[in-house]
């Protein structure tokens, strides 16, 4: 087995994996599954999400869902360049795109990580990481851009996956494209029914086994939904216990909506198993210790 890498190189700095990163969710779209239009202010909701203990923002500026047509290059570099520029001095940006146009603009804007979701869809994507050094995210799905699968079949999901990986990682070293530049992502749900990606969630030792470092996109996924029977927003809970099992099978970037709660569990798990110092002297303050209860809800719960 080689050994989990743990540092990625993200366009003249590096990315210490040691620990796993939060990468918050900043969809610049008003057609996002989960919060399209939910956050009006994008600049305010990054800035949020930063203070919420965001290591990395993910931005993009088209959305997966596969009932609406493609966004041109142009309005999507709109869309997104203007909100890197501002934000990007703050903190490490990702662009989350599948156009090459884009993503060079993107990284011209201050972006460092190009999150392809598309597996390298467009070759010249691999290229524009080569000649800027971003880090590049290879996502696997069999399914093209805005294509919806609704049976999708495999052999063997997990070698599948480990193949086009492989691959994957063929094209992008022969692009020029170094491997500590690289990180892998399995794509949940993508070009898969929820029963696959359970089954190569599974499996994640495996495609550590690659010997790159990987990306989990979990965050309210189908697969969550599926078994819980609860809808994005309420997938909280579900999204935490696949984070739990991911980290504890070499994930090492976190694609998350809820940072703040993510946030909490990586620091309750981290001192628990001695990940984290805990100081002899620690106490909760007394402000923390309850909460007053509205009078609305006072009252309702006295009828």
């Amino acid at each position: 087995m080689q050994r989990r890498a743990q540092t990625l190189a993200a366009k003249g700095h590096t990315l210490d994996l040691s620990r796993p990163l939060v990468m918050g969710i900043l969809n610049a779209t008003p057609d996002s599954f989960s919060d399209g239009g939910l956050h009006p202010d994008l600049e305010a909701r990054g800035l949020e999400l930063i203070a919420e203990g965001a290591d990395l923002l993910d931005i993009g500026g088209e959305s997966g869902v596969t009932n609406r047509p493609p966004v041109t290059p142009e309005e999507e570099i709109e869309r997104v360049v203007p909100l890197i520029e501002r934000l990007a001095p703050r903190v490490t940006v990702s662009v989350d795109t599948y156009k090459a146009a884009v993503a060079r603009a993107a990284i011209e804007g201050g972006a460092s990580i190009v999150n392809d979701p598309s597996g390298l869809f467009d070759l010249d994507m691999a290229s524009v990481c080569a000649d800027t050094g971003a880090a590049l995210v290879i996502t696997h799905t069999i399914a093209r851009p805005k294509q919806k699968l609704h049976d999708p079949q495999y052999e063997d999901v997990v070698q599948d996956v480990r193949q086009f990986f492989s691959e994957r990682i063929e094209m992008a070293r022969a692009a020029g494209v170094d491997d500590e530049q690289i990180l892998l992502c399995p794509g949940p749900d993508m070009g898969k029914t929820p029963a696959q990606t359970i089954e190569l969630l599974r499996s994640l030792d495996e495609l550590s086994e690659i010997g790159r470092p990987l990306m989990l996109a979990l965050s309210r996924k189908d697969f969550i939904g599926a078994l819980t029977r609860r809808s994005p927003r309420a997938r909280l809970a579900g999204t935490l216990a696949a984070i739990a099992h991911g980290v504890a099978h070499g994930g090492r970037v976190l694609r998350v909506h809820d940072v703040a709660d993510v946030r909490d569990f990586l620091t309750v798990r981290a001192a628990l198993e001695g990940g984290l110092e805990v100081a002899d002297d620690l106490r909760l303050a007394d402000e923390l210790r309850w909460e007053e209860v509205p009078p609305a809800a006072a009252k309702q719960g006295m009828g």
